[in-house]
């Protein structure tokens, strides 16, 4: 059974973490050992390949990033969960919607346990409650491996969320855990999606690291 590495690294700047994860995937084989990362930014836009800047109204101080992966414009900030899953596909026989839907459900298992009825939306990955978006997902394959992955809202401004279309939709909503439920710590939320996300994915040898993995950049 495969092995996963947990990096829990707090909070972190965007760019480093991005750096990070494409030259971890640049230099993996098939010995390399799957990993997530757990983190929260500083206030950033991110915009993905298909990404248009007509989704984003109004910036403010708040830096823009263009990022190689799939998805539209979306928002990180404090009191956010980002967790971003970088898994040899190839090994797993997976693709990547098969990995996509194994995220949404462990969210969604997740929020049930504290109470909160997620869904998912035909043609628009990620997990919706009551019509609003509470996590977004956005990967990238390279080499038959993953990175990038999901944020999950927990208790952050949301006020952000107002200066873009999230997710490249105009007027679509969002929400956190905190607005729905006791779960106010993103600290617990990552223990518990954790929880539910590597058991979904199988893993039977876990270790936990709270550095960046030791790698040149580009």
């Amino acid at each position: 059974m495969p092995t996963l590495t947990i990096r829990q690294l707090g909070h972190q700047e965007y760019k480093p973490c991005w750096h990070a994860m494409q030259a971890f995937t640049e230099q993996r084989n098939e010995a390399t050992s799957d990993e997530i990362w757990s983190v929260e930014h500083p206030p950033v836009f991110t915009l993905g390949r298909a990404g248009r800047h007509e989704h984003i109204h109004n910036a403010g101080n708040i830096p823009v990033v263009h990022v190689d992966r799939g998805g539209q414009i979306t928002y990180h900030g404090p009191g956010q969960l980002v967790l971003y899953l970088l898994i040899d596909l190839k090994c797993r026989n997976w693709g990547i919607r098969h990995l996509v839907s194994l995220i949404e459900t462990a969210i969604i298992e997740m929020l049930a346990a504290s109470q909160i009825n997620a869904t998912t939306q035909e043609g628009a990955p990620g997990v919706y409650v009551n019509g609003g978006k509470i996590a977004a997902l956005g990967m990238k394959v390279r080499k038959g491996c993953t990175f990038h992955g999901l944020s999950l809202n927990v208790a952050m401004d949301l006020t952000p969320f107002s200066q873009i279309d999230p997710c490249g939709y105009p007027g679509l909503a969002v929400t956190q855990t905190s607005e729905l439920s006791n779960l106010t710590d993103p600290t617990q939320a990552e223990r518990d999606l954790l929880t539910h996300l590597t058991h979904l994915l199988e893993y039977d040898t876990i270790e936990t690291f709270q550095t960046l993995p030791n790698l040149p950049l580009k």
